[in-house]
Formats: structure tokens, sequence, C-alpha cells
């Protein structure tokens, strides 16, 4: 029976024995990720194929809270038509593993990250992959989620306002440099908060490498992963964070040429016009919403370099120039709204 320093083989055996899952055999576990992000664990016994999580071994962010979040979102979509990794079993207070830790099932299917993983598709699988992820994500936002369970899940209500004030706090947190247009641009965001909208659950990162695209049929999402930003709120940010995404920025700070960020994709614009076809949604504020997704992720990559300033990197190619980007985003957010 093998194991892993940050998963025994025997505790995590109890713990899938304790969910009612029948273990075939020994288990054998591999470490596929690790770092400063959350442990990801490939596991498999004589029958079964999972994948387990559990946070870095140094307590670091992600938090506990972050997995319970993925756990409670995951759980009550499986009873939807949003494809997610089916959840098989959760150690709460890591009485069982000695630390958080959640199971689910393994999906089989590509996770499209570079531009050298979307090398391999044609432009016709391009095409279909863009259709499934709006889609899916249309799919998510129309989840009445007072009926998956999920009422109080959080606040729907001011959830723009909160979003403006909780990364203007984050910068004052993990700023490298004063820039005072972030400033400005807070200004003006928190001027502007549209007065209502619609309440859903939000993804809080959908992008093409934040899901697994089914084996052999890239037009066809097999699970939407990375849920740890979920919330009720908003679906429009949800709209707008995927469209900035398209910025080439973004591969700056991801340290490698970002599949999303390719001009294979369609643009922005067109991201957006293909959700609102979709949905019959209106967008309102579109302005508004490009201005916070550029905050957020103006704020997202200072954090970045600031970590790998503190010595808290994983590795990440580049992680002490990602804060090079955050002008740029803060730049394109004043543009949006001005």
């Amino acid at each position: 029976m093998s194991g892993h320093a940050g998963l025994a083989a025997a505790d995590l055996r109890r713990l899938l024995e304790s969910n009612g899952v029948d273990v075939v055999g020994d288990l054998r576990i591999d470490l596929i990720s690790g770092g400063r992000s959350n442990l990801t664990f490939d596991v498999r016994d004589d029958v079964h194929h999972w994948v387990a999580r559990r946070p870095p071994m140094g307590g670091l962010t992600p938090s506990a809270h972050d997995m319970e979040r993925e756990w409670a979102v995951t759980s009550a979509l499986t009873r939807t038509d949003v494809p997610v990794a089916p959840t098989v079993a959760i150690d709460r207070a890591g009485d069982v593993i000695g630390a958080p830790c959640t199971v689910v099932e393994f999906v089989d299917g590509d996770v499209i990250r570079s531009v050298d993983d979307l090398a391999r598709f044609s432009d016709a699988q391009v095409e279909a992959s863009i259709d499934a992820l709006v889609r899916t994500l249309a799919d998510l936002h129309a989840v009445d989620y007072s009926a998956v369970g999920l009422a109080e899940f959080g606040r729907p209500e001011g959830f723009a306002a909160r979003q403006i004030k909780l990364w203007a706090r984050q910068w004052g947190i993990v700023k490298t440099r004063e820039l005072d247009d972030v400033d400005r641009l807070v200004d003006i965001l928190s001027d502007r908060v549209p007065a209502a909208a619609r309440s859903t659950i939000v993804h809080g990162d959908f992008r093409i490498d934040n899901t697994i695209l089914a084996p052999d049929d890239p037009g066809r999402v097999a699970a939407v992963v990375d849920w740890e930003l979920s919330a009720l709120g908003d679906p429009i940010t949800d709209v707008a964070l995927m469209c900035v995404y398209r910025q080439p920025v973004f591969s700056s700070v991801l340290g490698f040429d970002a599949a999303w960020t390719s001009d294979r994709l369609p643009d922005a614009d067109s991201l957006a016009e293909r959700y609102a076809q979709a949905t019959g949604a209106d967008l309102g504020d579109w302005a508004f919403y490009r201005g916070l997704a550029n905050l957020k992720l103006g704020v997202i990559a200072e954090g970045i370099t600031h970590r790998a300033l503190q010595g808290g990197s994983s590795g990440a190619a580049g992680a002490e120039k990602a804060a090079e980007a955050t002008a740029s985003f803060i730049a394109q957010g004043l543009e949006a709204v001005k």
C-alpha cells in the first residue's frame, strides 16, 4: 500500500470506507501537484480512480474554508446539468487524514492550459469548445441555487459592491509599490455599482483551463473545476472576468503563453455577445463589470509577486514579474469606465 508524506494510504482507506466506498486492493497514491497551493493526488485501487486534495503541509492558503466551499458547491451541482467531478468523501476537520481532505471521482479529459495545448485542436474544434464553455457558464447561472440546497451559501445581495471593497482591501495587503490608478479605479467603480442585479451561483474564475474537456470531443465540457472562489452573486461578474482574461498580458501573469489569450479564440466582446445570446441576459453596465474584472486581475497579479518576494512562490515561472501586468490591467479598467 503506497502513500505520500501528505496523504497516508491507511488513513485515506479509512476515510473512503467510512463513506461507504468499497476499496478493492491496495491504494496507490501519486502527487499530481503541490507547492503553496492545495496538494492534489492521483489515487487508485484495483477498480477505482479518484482525485484527493488537502491543504499544503505548511498550512498555507488556499484555506480549509476554500476546500469546504468547493465541496459544498460541487456536491450541490451533481444534481444539475453543470458537469462537475462527482464527490466521494470529505474529512472536514482533518480527524482522519490529519488535515482537511476531499476526494472526488477522476474525470478523464483534456485540460487546455497553454497555446501549445490548444494547437492540438483544429479551428472547428476550438469553435466547438468555446460554444461548450459559454453554454456551460449559462447552465451554471440558470441553476436555482435554493432548489439544490445552496440558499445559505452566501449573501448575493450587494455582491459587486463587496467585491470592490474586497479587492481594494487586498491591494493594501499585497501592493509592492504605490499605484495611484488603483485608488482611482476603486473610487469610480464604487460610485457606479449597478442598482440591481440577478443572483446566481458564480464560479469566480471561469476560463478554459478551469475545465476538463471531454476526451476526443472538445465540444463537451466533462467537468468544471477549481471552485474555491465560487459564491452567490452577480453572474455578469463571471462573464466579465472570462472576457478580461483574454488580454495578452494575462500570459505574463502565468509565466507562459496561456491558451485563453490565443488569437484563435473569439475576442472579449464576441464572448460576451455569445453569452448574452445563449441566456437572453442583459449585460447591464458592461463597462462597470469590465472595470471590476480588471481590478481583480490586477490585484491578483500583484499578489503573485508579493508572495514571491516574501519567499512564498511555488516556483511558478516569472512569479517575481507578475506584478508588471498590474498597471496594464488597471489601465484597461480605467479605460473601460472612463
